[in-house]
């Protein structure tokens, strides 16, 4: 058979659980994480009062009988609204208990109604000393503890006969402590619980905003990284241009550019940042800028290149570089005049079936301010297609990570010599996306195609 101190602890338990069960309920209220984040005001305070108050009642209402005094929780209301709610819903609760608990009446009205206000009391100063916050876990519980102990205390200092003061408090102090420090235990993990939600929440809540927020930046960024872009390609009688490019992420560092020149020349441009992303954006977006002006200023490609690095090299303390190819092109007569800056070598397939290689000519633009760069050209024939491509196109990886190589472009582009530019650009973007598969782009992805008519 259960030892009577442990019969008691476990009916005030059960009563104990009926009040953190009504208690939870009201921290589902829309006004309860209002008050949580120490937003008081009398609408909230009132229903603080009038619940934590009734909550108090039923703690004497269901308590025990021992020698003429209800052994009981009603000091968990006022301390709930205490640590809730601050010394006005403390207070508040603690007087409609401690009135009920005068009309049951007991040698012990006196001091138990009187600890029923305390109790409410000393939570809500304990309330404004954590800046109008429920304390934590700890603090709650050893707050309890502390406020069932000077309970007892009062009993024992106010009630008469002392004799059965002190045999009342032997037999409850245990029971009553135990029950109030569980209950008050259970409160403060489900509220901490819901000021935890509330807070991953909000968090959340500022995530998305952020990522929405970044979102509409990129969104901005590409557009104007497309604004870089041609908007449209010249029609050039007796030659024909496909472009397009394709960024790995939202922004990338791959450009194209088509210029015209005095006398009907025409310049060609393709180039690749050595990075990705925002940062290589904006340093495509310098050297795009840069390589416009310089081959609008110089007549040949070895000094219109020459410049742009130098410009690059004083302006740009990023560390980054930009592969580049640059060549004009003489429509009438037929002629390429190209410098290739580190860039790959574009592809040049001839109408007899046969392939060559416009080579690297320098370095990257942005590595040596005084880099020296050689000037090479190469004679067109009607039915010649030329590709320039950036290496997210030879580079790009299929699911065991095998990449689409130079071999295996230069066989494609050897065949396509019969196809129009166009064709041509997308059957490269087919082979390509067909050796992928379901594999993510990693690289940017430019193309630039030129048939030569006949």
């Amino acid at each position: 058979m259960l030892p009577e101190v442990v019969t008691d602890f476990l009916i005030l338990f059960q009563m104990m659980c009926v009040v953190v069960v009504f208690a939870y309920l009201v921290t589902r209220t829309r006004f309860y994480p209002e008050v949580l984040e120490g937003g008081f005001s009398w609408k909230n305070q009132a229903i603080l009062i009038l619940i934590f108050g009734i909550l108090s009642i039923y703690g004497s209402e269901s308590g025990i009988d021992i020698l003429g005094a209800p052994l009981n929780i009603r000091d968990l209301g006022p301390m709930v609204a205490g640590f809730v709610g601050g010394p006005v819903a403390g207070i508040g609760a603690g007087l409609i208990g401690a009135g009920y608990r005068m009309t049951m009446g007991g040698f012990t009205a006196v001091s138990c109604s009187l600890a029923t206000v305390l109790a409410g009391l000393l939570a809500g100063i304990i309330n404004l000393a954590n800046r109008k916050r429920f304390p934590g876990l700890l603090l709650a519980v050893s707050g309890a503890v502390l406020i069932e102990g000077m309970h007892m205390g009062l009993v024992l200092l106010l009630s008469r006969p002392l004799p059965d003061a002190v045999e009342l408090v032997s037999d409850a102090a245990f029971p009553m402590i135990a029950a109030n420090a569980a209950g008050m235990f259970i409160f403060a993990f489900i509220t901490l619980n819901l000021e935890n939600e509330r807070r991953t929440c909000r968090e959340r809540d500022r995530y998305q905003a952020e990522l929405q927020r970044k979102n509409a930046e990129l969104q901005i960024a590409r557009e104007i990284q497309e604004s870089f872009l041609p908007p449209s390609l010249p029609t050039l009688p007796g030659y024909a241009l496909a472009a397009e490019s394709r960024p790995a992420r939202e922004v990338g560092g791959d450009f194209y550019d088509v210029l015209g020149s005095p006398g009907g020349r025409v310049g060609l441009v393709i180039a690749d940042v050595s990075d990705k992303g925002v940062p290589a954006a904006l340093f495509m977006a310098l050297s795009s800028t840069v390589m416009r002006a310089s081959a609008a200023w110089h007549q040949r490609p070895r000094d219109a290149v020459s410049d742009a690095n130098a410009l690059i090299c004083r302006e740009s303390g990023s560390g980054m570089f930009v592969t580049l190819f640059f060549c004009i092109l003489e429509p009438a007569e037929r002629t390429l005049s190209y410098v290739n800056a580190g860039h790959n070598p574009p592809m040049l397939a001839r109408a007899d079936g046969s392939l060559s290689e416009l080579p690297a000519s320098g370095i990257a633009l942005g590595a040596d301010e005084g880099a020296v760069y050689e000037e090479r050209s190469v004679k067109l024939y009607p039915g010649d297609l030329l590709v320039l491509y950036t290496d997210g196109v030879t580079e790009a990886e299929d699911a065991s990570q095998q990449q689409f190589g130079d071999e295996r472009l230069a066989d494609l582009v050897k065949g396509l010599h019969d196809r129009t530019a166009g064709e041509a650009l997308a059957a490269i973007q087919d082979a390509v996306a067909a050796h992928t598969g379901a594999a993510p782009q990693n690289d940017d992805m430019t193309l630039l195609v030129l048939k030569v008519g006949t």
